[in-house]
């Protein structure tokens, strides 16, 4: 039994937000198990990127950039800070993040609650080169009228300080952000950070992946418009998914009438299926990252024979501890070695 567990029903006395901030601080503060494992088996490659291990922290965690080294101890391969937007904002207000402990599920209407750029930039300004690999995931404030101005300007802050960005344009709690996963907007949006990314390329800086994070709640249609686009702008890679508005497998929950989006188990099933179908759209040739619902070494193995060259979690953190990320990648190795495997890019897509 680790200690989070006998911890739990003391820190589920709290608010989720208070209990999120006590375990920002736990980071900061190195009170969180350590990691000891390195293999080399669990080296991936992503766009470029080289993970230590392909265990990710997704984003909405380390919103303003306060305790990323906190999770690279932890055993993280690479960790995403954010949503940040260019100007500071408080998000929606409370009570807005709910726990549905039976599911192991989270929902969340928090509006990207974050310090802004600039902020944040500093922040990361003082970062030491340790560690696994980190990103910046990037939003638009809610009052903005141009939004590829907004990703535009925190993407420019950002990309000096962080290893890969990602565009956050699934969150459903920002009236109209998922509008832009619509082709022509997605393509407007994606032209505009390209043409940034080639002004630092040119001055001598490094070229930098630039991801795309989807919504779970996208019809087939869209699905096929943003593969096609993907291809056509070959795109450094898609992160599957978002949280979702869905309540199919907790409608009978008392929460379920809750607005916001839905995280944790629940999500496993239907962004497993969908990473499926994005990689058999996009023929494999896009890198994949997949997030929703995993809480175990299986689920993260099953989410890379999916077609993810790489996954993030964060829910499952609140129910089983920063230990869960060793666990994971300690039964991803013991995984490859019964099946004779030497290699997780071997695995990507197997099973599609």
């Amino acid at each position: 039994m680790s200690l989070y567990s006998l911890l739990r029903p003391l820190v589920f006395t709290l608010p989720p937000e208070r209990a999120h901030r006590l375990a920002i601080h736990a980071l900061q503060r190195g009170l969180v198990p350590q990691a000891r494992l390195y293999d080399a088996r669990l080296e991936v490659t992503l766009a470029g990127l080289t993970l230590p291990n392909p265990v990710g922290l997704a984003a909405g965690f380390d919103k303003n950039a306060e305790a990323f080294a906190g999770a690279f101890r932890a055993g993280f391969g690479w960790v995403e800070i954010g949503t940040v937007t260019p100007k500071p904002q408080v998000g929606n207000p409370r009570p807005r993040v709910f726990r549905l402990v039976e599911e192991a599920a989270v929902i969340n209407r928090l509006g990207f609650n974050n310090d802004g750029v600039d902020m944040v930039a500093a922040r990361l300004a003082r970062r030491r080169l340790a560690g696994g690999i980190l990103g910046g995931n990037i939003g638009k404030n809610k009052e903005s009228v141009d939004a590829s101005a907004d990703y535009v300007t925190a993407a420019r802050a950002l990309y000096p300080l962080v290893d890969y960005l990602t565009v956050n344009i699934s969150s459903p709690n920002t009236p109209g952000l998922r509008d832009l996963q619509a082709a022509t907007a997605l393509e407007r949006l994606m032209t505009a950070l390209y043409a940034l990314r080639s002004q630092f390329t040119l001055s001598g800086a490094a070229r930098k992946p630039i991801f795309v994070k989807l919504s779970p709640d996208n019809d087939a249609a869209t699905m096929r418009e943003i593969a096609n686009l993907a291809r056509a702008m070959n795109f450094d890679g898609l992160i599957i998914s978002n949280t979702t508005i869905a309540r199919d497998h907790i409608h009978q929950h008392r929460l379920a009438a809750e607005a916001g989006g839905l995280s944790g188990r629940p999500l496993f099933a239907h962004s497993t299926e969908m990473l499926r179908q994005l990689y058999r759209l996009t023929e494999g040739k896009i890198p994949l990252i997949g997030v929703g619902g995993i809480a175990s070494a299986a689920d993260a193995y099953e989410k890379i024979r999916a077609g993810a060259s790489a996954v993030q979690l964060y829910t499952a953190l609140i129910y089983q501890g920063f230990g869960l990320v060793e666990r994971i990648n300690r039964g991803i190795i013991a995984q490859m070695e019964r099946e004779g495997v030497s290699s997780l890019a071997a695995l990507v897509g197997k099973d599609v």
